[in-house]
């Protein structure tokens, strides 16, 4: 019986000079009546049950929520939900993400949190191929609602957008930094209070840039058609993208990055 009350106490003064105050506080509160004596029969101790004290210690000793799933990826597409946006330069993110998901034989037919997804078991992982359906610059709702519920790090979070001060054509695999002025990686950024996740940039040009289009402002051209040629720099592209994203899964991001950042 003594040894199991110094155990108690050494218990607390741990906690004592972790300097969690308010677990101690809540601990002590709970576990009052089998410190103290009882005061109707106060030669006797009235003892929580194993049990009850290892559900309530268990909580104190382990941080929550600290369980992260390893083995769990999220592959994100931006763009505009709606017909009136389908094949427009700003949701290439969108046809990307779809076509990889076709590569091996999934579609995007689910819904949850405001967005269609899909999951698969593959490449020695599970993933989540997602597309936010909230427009652009609420993309970080849907993409934070996944990642918490089911414990995605940000190290394991892929989102694949457009980049205007990138040439057309050209990819990029990056972690970390601004938004660069778009309006979703900038939406997911304060969703996740985080930037440190990764983006698959596709260049897309910017308006008298590169042989783009000049004079037209940046918001009717990222919102405009792909031409049939930006189209088929698209289809060119999607092997390396594939191959960059199964990389990324299986090998880690070193390896995607070498094969992704190598296209010219």
């Amino acid at each position: 019986m003594l040894l199991t009350l110094l155990l108690r106490l050494l218990i607390l003064l741990k906690f004592m000079l972790l300097k969690r105050k308010k677990r101690l506080l809540r601990l002590l509160r709970v576990m009052r009546p089998a410190l103290l004596p009882n005061r109707k029969q106060k030669k006797k101790f009235s003892f929580m049950s194993g049990k009850d004290l290892y559900r309530v210690l268990s909580g104190f000793f382990f941080e929550r929520n600290r369980y992260v799933a390893e083995d769990t990826y999220l592959i994100a597409g931006l763009g505009n939900p709606g017909q009136n946006y389908e094949n427009t330069r700003h949701n290439v993110g969108f046809q990307i993400v779809d076509a990889i998901a076709r590569q091996v034989n999934e579609y995007l037919e689910l819904t949850k949190w405001e967005a269609q997804y899909c999951r698969v078991a593959l490449w020695g992982g599970r993933l989540f191929f997602v597309k936010p359906q909230s427009f652009m610059n609420l993309s970080g709702k849907s993409i934070a609602r996944f990642a918490d519920y089911f414990k995605i790090s940000p190290e394991n979070i892929l989102i694949i957008h457009d980049d205007i001060d990138m040439s057309p054509g050209r990819l990029k695999l990056v972690t970390g930094g601004g938004p660069g002025g778009h309006n979703g990686i900038r939406s997911i950024i304060q969703c996740l209070g985080t930037k440190d996740f990764f983006r698959l940039k596709y260049g897309v040009g910017r308006p008298g840039q590169d042989g783009v289009h000049s004079g037209i402002p940046v918001d009717r051209y990222v919102l405009g058609a792909l031409s049939g040629e930006e189209q088929d720099q698209v289809d060119k592209r999607m092997p390396f993208l594939l191959d960059g994203v199964e990389a990324f899964v299986k090998s880690g991001s070193q390896k995607a990055m070498n094969i992704i950042n190598s296209v010219k």
